[in-house]
């Protein structure tokens, strides 16, 4: 037995949860919070209910899972209990994605809250800037807008609360902070995370295919190129 398998045996006991969205869409919600072994258990589920002909389309998020219909059920606590079936019985997918290193200019004009980080934390910014490059982030979801990528594996000693004002704009690849996680913005527009950095990565392009440069299951390590005090 591996060392996962015992979380993995308390996740089952856990009870998920499943709400109606309207009346074509079903929303799963997982328990566990930003854990890679729930998530890759969401992308199995996932695939799994991508098969089931009443499915039109099931989207992956943060420890939950979206089912749009193509008809409205006949009967939804069937339908619910088959999703809660499947979840007790679904094997992790590990996905064995890309890794793409992203340079990232740390402070400066592109890090306007790397103060509020620092204030929050009690940490230098060099501190901050070693512990935010030192992981590599699994991509676990993509959503909020087109690109953008929700990751794990932040050190937790440099978690910083979201703003109370959000920012009303901020540009494409910007590196930022929101709680206990961290992103990169694929496109310009309103945030409520700390801003600590940028890089220049282009992370949409509807003229590629698949237009997002990054999938769930590739990772992410930021390369510092630059840190600006």
């Amino acid at each position: 037995m591996t060392s996962s398998a015992p979380h993995q045996a308390a996740l089952i006991g856990t009870a998920p949860t499943v709400s109606l969205l309207g009346t074509t869409a079903l929303l799963f919600e997982a328990p566990g919070d930003m854990d890679l072994a729930v998530q890759q258990r969401i992308w199995a589920l996932a695939l799994e209910a991508q098969t089931w002909p009443e499915v039109g389309e099931a989207v992956p998020g943060m420890n939950n899972l979206m089912l749009t219909l193509r008809h409205v059920p006949a009967q939804w606590l069937g339908l619910q209990q088959r999703l809660l079936d499947a979840w007790a019985a679904v094997t992790p997918l590990a996905r064995d994605g890309r890794v793409i290193e992203l340079p990232v200019v740390y402070g400066g004009e592109g890090g306007p809250h790397m103060a509020d980080v620092v204030a929050h934390t009690g940490m230098g910014v060099d501190e901050i800037v070693e512990r935010h490059s030192a992981p590599l982030y699994p991509v676990f979801a993509l959503g909020s807008h087109p690109g953008y990528c929700y990751l794990g594996g932040m050190d937790p000693r440099i978690a910083t609360p979201r703003r109370r004002v959000p920012v009303i704009r901020i540009p494409g690849g910007s590196v930022s902070i929101g709680g206990r996680q961290t992103g990169v913005s694929a496109s310009a527009g309103p945030s409520g995370w700390n801003t600590i950095g940028s890089t220049s990565m282009v992370f949409f392009d509807p003229a590629q295919d698949p237009p997002a440069l990054l999938q769930p299951g590739d990772r992410i390590r930021f390369r510092v190129a630059q840190v600006i005090r």
